[in-house]
């Protein structure tokens, strides 16, 4: 009896419960990480609060909360321009269920453009780099990495826009607004060198990038950022599902393809 009682035991350092008398299967209370969730919590806590306490296992100071806040205001609808928010999208106006809809947004949005595992990346160059442009420049200026993974390699550097000329607007403004919010040292420090990261890297900065530094000020390593940012991204998905079910498939916003040499052209 003792050892099944044993194997049934939960090893969490996250989450405890108290159970219900009587009924094994309800918690009459829970505690995350030594707060008392339903009876102290509930009411006076924010949700980006709740979040900074399950990954880091301590409640955020009110600069961090205000910056985890702006941060998931900034990222909680890429819009359907991003691959994860357009794959959400066609599941939606095909009538595929919820959970299909954010499946499909998840596992577009975990690549290495665009996507989770280039936050990843990019919070790793934070380790190695620092707050120093010289190291950055020479990580920046090194060919991409061709060890054998399961990614495969990206041809550029993470963080930075394979396809842009300049700095998107939102991109800067979003900067702007974190560093002012920052009490660490790498989103200021990115407000400053960010032309010459830019200049190093010859693409511009992303979103992403943005974010890597701030999640890295926030004291997150980069597996919980890499979780975070996919989790953080997923209301603006859920959203635009939801409208193109609504609207239907003739209302599908298609992007327009140009065919060079077209056969259908030659056709009288």
């Amino acid at each position: 009896m003792g050892s099944r009682q044993q194997a049934e035991q939960i090893t969490t350092r996250i989450w405890q419960e108290e159970p219900e008398p009587g009924n094994p299967y309800a918690a009459k209370a829970a505690w995350c990480h030594g707060y008392d969730v339903y009876s102290g919590m509930l009411g006076h806590a924010r949700w980006v609060e709740m979040l900074y306490l399950l990954f880091r296992g301590e409640a955020p100071t009110s600069r961090q909360a205000e910056l985890l806040e702006a941060l998931a205001v900034a990222l909680a609808n890429p819009g359907p321009r991003d691959p994860a928010v357009h794959a959400a999208m066609c599941g939606g106006v095909g009538g595929s269920t919820a959970a299909a809809c954010l499946i499909a947004a998840l596992a577009v949005g975990a690549g290495q453009s665009t996507g989770s595992r280039e936050v990843f990346g990019t919070m790793k160059m934070w380790q190695k780099c620092g707050c120093h442009l010289g190291a950055w420049q020479d990580c920046l200026q090194k060919p991409a990495d061709t060890r054998m993974s399961i990614w495969p390699a990206t041809g550029h550097p993470p963080g930075f826009d394979p396809h842009g000329n300049s700095t998107a607007g939102i991109v800067n403004n979003t900067l702007a607004c974190l560093a002012r919010l920052s009490s660490g040292a790498r989103l200021p420090w990115l407000m400053t060198n960010r032309p010459h990261l830019e200049a190093a890297a010859e693409r511009p900065l992303t979103m992403g990038g943005v974010a890597a530094a701030a999640l890295a000020d926030l004291g997150f390593t980069p597996e919980e950022g890499e979780m975070l940012y996919l989790l953080l991204r997923l209301p603006g998905a859920a959203a635009h599902a939801l409208e193109q079910h609504a609207c239907g498939h003739k209302k599908f916003p298609f992007f327009q393809i140009e065919i060079e040499n077209d056969p259908a052209q030659g056709v009288s």
